[in-house]
């Protein structure tokens, strides 16, 4: 992600969330608390800004993402 990207509220929410151990990946999807992120694009479009990493199971912060939450 660059310096320029914005990200939105809820974006930051979700990484709250995977920060908190909240949350897991299966293939596209991202579920919290067990259940489908109400925005189906969440999870694709953190994987690949490369904020959360993109394995299935449960989600974790890339350095980015943990450096972007830290700064917000």
């Amino acid at each position: 992600m660059t310096t320029t990207t914005i990200i939105s509220y809820r974006d930051r929410a979700v990484l709250r969330a995977v920060a908190a151990g909240r949350c897991e990946l299966s293939g596209e999807c991202l579920r919290v608390d067990g259940l489908g992120c109400c925005d189906q694009f969440t999870g694709l479009r953190l994987t690949q800004a490369g904020l959360i990493a993109a394995i299935d199971g449960p989600a974790r912060l890339t350095p980015s993402g943990e450096a972007l939450l830290e700064a917000a």
